[in-house]
């Protein structure tokens, strides 16, 4: 009984763990038609990981891709620990970038539905 409970919840996880890629990889495509540059996906730093790093100009947008069965789901998924881990994150990845806490940054939320319909939040945390 408890090998099947295991083996139901790995096989989830796995689940979820190629959707989320998945879902982070439609992302970046939808950011590259846009015209924006990919920088890096799933940059790993000692705070943590962001899922998806883009160039605006000289600038830089710094992504959160949430999926679930629908966007108001996905979007409570982002919790106020996890922006907290995001910021943290993208200073560490700005200390490598030339202009460093200078730059241009942006933080943006991106939805995905079950439908693999998409929807991106601009700014979503406000000014920065």
């Amino acid at each position: 009984m408890m090998k099947e409970i295991t083996q139901r919840r790995t096989q989830r996880g796995s689940m979820s763990y190629h959707a989320g890629l998945a879902a982070e990889g439609q992302i970046a495509q939808d950011y590259a038609r846009r015209g924006f540059a990919v920088a890096r996906q799933r940059w790993r730093g000692k705070s943590g990981e962001i899922d998806l790093i883009v160039q605006n100009g000289d600038g830089l947008i710094f992504i959160e891709v949430k999926q679930s069965r629908n966007f108001d789901r996905a979007a409570a998924a982002v919790s106020s620990a996890q922006i907290r881990r995001l910021y943290r994150c993208a200073e560490e990845y700005l200390d490598t970038q030339p202009n460093g806490n200078l730059t241009d940054v942006r933080f943006d939320v991106a939805l995905v539905n079950g439908h693999g319909e998409t929807k991106i939040i601009e700014n979503a945390f406000g000014h920065c």
